[in-house]
């Protein structure tokens, strides 16, 4: 059932939304000090590819405060119009019944698009 629901997903708006994430982190990638923002957001990128059966996981409190200023920094790098897209494709699939499950994991990336640092991905 994960396969099948993955493989909807990335007709309806995932394969947008995982490039979305790509071009973000390739852009970042072309400065130093933007490697580790790209490589968070290639991990995000890989889990908006393929969401369904993936989990997210905190990072224990090793990275403390340098995760918050991370955050922060994200927020106004690019963070907000990774999350106004999931908002936006989150509340088109929570219009119908069947596309709940679809809103729902666009909700979830939205927490995430705006604090990805301090979270993992299984």
């Amino acid at each position: 059932m994960k396969i099948l629901g993955n493989i909807i997903w990335v007709v309806f708006g995932g394969l947008f939304i995982a490039i979305e994430y790509f071009v973000s982190s390739v852009g970042l990638f072309i400065t130093i000090i933007g490697i580790p923002f790209g490589l968070q957001t290639l991990k995000l990128g890989v889990l908006a590819l393929w969401p369904f059966g993936s989990k997210v996981v905190d990072i224990p409190k090793s990275s403390g405060c340098l995760s918050v200023i991370m955050n922060i920094i994200w927020f106004f790098i690019g963070g907000v119009w990774i999350f106004l897209s999931h908002i936006l494709f989150g509340v088109l699939f929570c219009i119908t019944v069947i596309g709940l499950p679809f809103g729902m994991q666009h909700f979830k990336l939205a927490g995430l698009a705006l604090t990805p640092f301090g979270h993992d991905v299984e």
